[in-house]
């Protein structure tokens, strides 16, 4: 796939009509989750105002890793300032002058970028894969525009499920993205075997119990049944690992093909497998400010 290869302009079909019932909205159309349009809850006037940020948060913003991650290279002691190897995440700065990880300085943060990638089935979620199994970067070598800057993925999705990946280089957008707290749906649709009816689906909705963990709220629904072949869209805003595959194993299916098609406002549309689109600035900027605004549940 030539550089570039799908961002030229918005999707607006499915990949194949098996993957989209009538009437489901194109990408952009969803309304952003979280409660993005009630506004930022009023901050305390108790609290002082304190010049700078964690240094966690800004590597992050710079896209070096998320900030959970950025925490844990700063334990591994790779993270220095001015020379001096940093021991604590509190560390508040203004600026990343004189910071380097790995002993590299830091660069300026970029502007916030993302993209939307179709994942295929077949690649592993990661940067590189002890056993050899290929991963997303592989395909991305070819499929991100050229300039494109270090990207990371927005959560997971197994080896084997296919459909919307996101990508950013913001280690703060990603991570409000990924946080339960945010409320930011994704949905799936599955092709499971099986005997079910909507009202085991509809169960779901409370919640689930499977192997000890704990699933929150889902709303699922049997779009068609052919036989003990069903195909089923499911929502849902925690993504726990496997989530819906434990879910609808748990209720006797067997999951054959798994495909999320929506992740908060961006929907797969008909971008092609192993493609990618930059969503534009001014919609991410909008998305990003009305996100991280966002009163968290």
């Amino acid at each position: 796939m030539a550089h570039g290869a799908g961002v030229n302009k918005p999707p607006r079909k499915p990949p194949a009509p098996e993957d989209r019932r009538p009437g489901k909205r194109p990408p952009f159309r969803r309304k952003p989750a979280g409660g993005a349009a009630k506004g930022p809850t009023p901050p305390s006037a108790d609290l002082p105002k304190r010049d700078g940020d964690r240094i966690a948060k800004l590597l992050a913003r710079a896209g070096i890793a998320s900030r959970r991650e950025v925490e844990r290279m700063i334990e591994d002691g790779r993270v220095a300032l001015n020379g001096e190897v940093l021991t604590t995440p509190a560390t508040v700065l203004t600026s990343l002058n004189g910071v380097t990880v790995d002993g590299q300085p830091v660069a300026a943060p970029e502007r916030t970028r993302l993209f939307l990638f179709h994942k295929p089935a077949g690649l592993l979620t990661a940067e590189r894969d002890p056993k050899g199994r290929p991963t997303i970067y592989t395909a991305l070598r070819n499929a991100l525009p050229a300039g494109a800057p270090r990207v990371m993925p927005v959560g997971r999705l197994d080896f084997n499920t296919e459909g919307l990946l996101l990508l950013t280089n913001d280690g703060e957008l990603k991570r409000a993205l990924e946080l339960p707290s945010s409320g930011v749906p994704r949905t799936y649709r599955a092709k499971a075997m099986g005997k079910i009816g909507q009202n085991d689906l509809e169960a779901l909705f409370e919640g689930v119990t499977v192997d000890g963990i704990h699933y929150g709220q889902i709303e699922a629904n049997l779009e068609r049944r052919n036989g003990l072949q069903n195909w089923i869209e499911l929502t849902l805003t925690e993504g726990k690992n496997r989530e819906v595959r434990n879910v609808l194993e748990h209720l006797g299916l067997q999951v054959s093909r798994l495909l999320r098609t929506g992740y908060g406002p961006f929907g797969l549309g008909d971008l092609q497998r192993g493609a990618v689109y930059e969503v534009p600035q001014q919609e991410v900027e909008r998305f990003r400010k009305a996100l991280m605004k966002a009163p968290k549940t």
